[in-house]
């Protein structure tokens, strides 16, 4: 058998020199098949071939992958309505984009969590990459994170004064700070780095150059991960929606790292009792009643109860951070020094300043957004909602942190924006 297909090449090879043959020393008597003439045969074969051929092509051409995501190099998108009534094949955008703090170093850790955001969301939409980095970033950064992404990217070096430590932190005090967080093993507490980035968090990320023509951003992390398709652009849910704030896991905060952040918040709130929204969902980060049969009641002498949305995942209207009462509020906190004299992050000061500040309506959760971020992660529990969106939960969500006694998110579901038991926001042309 093996012997057969070796030869069949050569056979094909002189039957076309046959057919060649004939065909340019034509005989008297025509051979017919199927009532063409032999030559005429070919001609018909040699143009079928052709058009298949090209077809192929074509196809091919189509079907090839960039390296960002599964799209197409012709991404389809469902038909919509201009201005002018003309079809248009793009899905609409909002005036977003997606944020990444990140290092060099970090390039393979920024490449997972981007090829993950793009195949579950960007792919779709092409939204643009801003990269920040305290340091200029490399070529080899730009050119791999450039091929990732389905949109573009952009790269902002951080000004100095916007990163590093305030020139009013007294550095005696802040190193014998830093050794005392060290020798009680508070997490990050011997980073001056990080010090610096949950500072820079805080109050100056919306300030950089390449996010003042912005109204929203998704911040992103590197080496984090997306568990399911969104099937929606959370953007335009945001605005449609009048939303300014939106998180997927809400949880306990280390006591240990914001010693006196509160104290601090009540002096502000003290000094500016006009701030406080009157539907604000302070009752969410106060209040300290058992709920469910797991609960955990941290052993803090304050009024605050440490539940704090995770800003690892964050997003955002920029004007909110960008109001004068949020800028009061972060420049007051700032100017007390417990981001340097504790360890200030930007997810506690994040979570009190929308929760004391916003209405409770205008904070969405995503909780169908599938999320894990080192050392945790959220996954839909409904089973037609992970099957509809096409969710791969770690451990098949055993040890979903929504789960968890540390979680907040029942906490929130009762004093804040409410629980949402169907997933009421879609539009049918984001289903592609």
């Amino acid at each position: 058998m093996k012997s057969q297909y070796i030869l069949l090449p050569p056979l094909i090879f002189l039957a076309s020199l046959v057919i060649q043959t004939w065909i340019v020393y034509e005989p008297t008597t025509t051979i017919r098949y199927k009532g063409l003439s032999l030559k005429k045969l070919y001609e018909e074969s040699l143009n079928q071939y052709n058009e298949r051929n090209s077809e192929y092509d074509s196809f091919i051409q189509r079907a090839k992958l960039k390296p960002a995501s599964n799209s197409y190099v012709d991404a389809v998108f469902p038909k919509r309505q201009g201005l002018n009534n003309e079809l248009i094949s793009t899905p609409q955008r909002e005036n977003a984009t997606i944020l990444m703090l990140c290092r060099n170093w970090e390039l393979f850790q920024v490449l997972k969590s981007m090829r993950s955001l793009e195949d579950r969301f960007n792919k779709d939409y092409h939204y643009t990459w801003t990269f920040l980095n305290d340091v200029p970033f490399t070529d080899e950064f730009k050119i791999q994170t450039t091929a990732m992404a389905s949109g573009l990217t952009e790269y902002g070096l951080i000004p100095s004064d916007n990163w590093d430590t305030p020139s009013f932190i007294n550095q005696t005090k802040y190193d014998e700070c830093v050794d005392d967080f060290v020798k009680r093993e508070v997490i990050y507490g011997f980073s001056k780095s990080y010090r610096n980035m949950c500072h820079f968090n805080s109050g100056f990320f919306y300030k950089q150059e390449l996010l003042l023509k912005y109204q929203y951003y998704f911040r992103v992390e590197p080496e984090v991960e997306y568990f399911c398709d969104f099937q929606m652009d959370p953007f335009r849910l945001m605005r449609e929606n009048g939303k300014k704030y939106g998180f997927v896991i809400t949880l306990l905060e280390y006591q240990d790292t914001i010693e006196t952040l509160w104290d601090n918040v009540e002096n502000y709130m003290n000094e500016y009792p006009d701030s406080l929204h009157e539907n604000s969902s302070i009752e969410f980060i106060t209040d300290t009643t058992p709920i469910g049969a797991e609960f955990l009641k941290p052993d803090y002498n304050s009024h605050y109860n440490l539940c704090h949305f995770w800003s690892n995942f964050e997003i955002a209207d920029l004007d909110f951070f960008r109001s004068d009462e949020y800028e009061s509020y972060f420049q007051y906190l700032s100017e007390q020094g417990g981001f340097y004299y504790e360890r200030w992050g930007d997810a506690p000061v994040h979570s009190i300043a929308a929760a004391l500040l916003l209405d409770k309506s205008e904070i969405h959760h995503f909780e169908d957004i599938g999320y894990s971020h080192v050392p945790f992660y959220t996954c839909p529990e409904s089973t037609s909602l992970k099957s509809g969106k096409r969710c791969i939960c770690p451990d098949n969500g055993e040890n979903n942190i929504d789960l968890q006694a540390h979680s907040c998110l029942s906490r929130w579901w009762k004093f804040g924006s409410g629980k949402k038991f169907m997933r009421d926001y879609f539009h049918e042309e984001d289903y592609v």
